[in-house]
């Protein structure tokens, strides 16, 4: 049975980082590749960051970048998203999501088959 968890979300101030979690469960890691994708009130999910199967080739949202870093622990089964310098507009749910990809190319959010519940991200003063 495939399970993905997230964990990590919490309130923080502007500037600060939260690093999210990931535990995947019931499929190998070196065949999916993985997504971090966030929902805000009121408005469309969109993709942060990917992490490709195979050779885990690195994908950034130009909102993500230079910013987030995505990385995953084989040994762990775990993807985690590292979130440095956090705006008020990081702020939502993000979740994780897993599918059955090659790593030639990057599937589109459709594409996604297990999904997370999701983790709250607050960014407030």
């Amino acid at each position: 049975q495939v399970q993905l968890v997230e964990s990590g979300g919490g309130l923080v101030q502007p500037g600060g980082s939260l690093r999210l979690s990931c535990s995947a469960s019931g499929f190998d890691l070196r065949y999916y590749t993985i997504g971090w994708f966030r929902q805000a009130p009121g408005k469309e999910r969109e993709g942060v960051s990917y992490i490709s199967s195979g050779s885990g080739r690195k994908y950034y949202a130009d909102s993500a970048k230079g910013r987030f870093t995505i990385s995953r622990d084989m040994f762990k089964h775990t993807v985690y998203l590292e979130m440095n310098t956090l705006k008020p507009e990081d702020t939502a749910v993000y979740y994780c999501a897993a599918t059955y990809w090659d790593e030639a190319t990057w599937p589109e959010t459709y594409d996604y088959d297990y999904w997370g519940q999701g983790t709250q991200v607050t960014v407030s003063s």
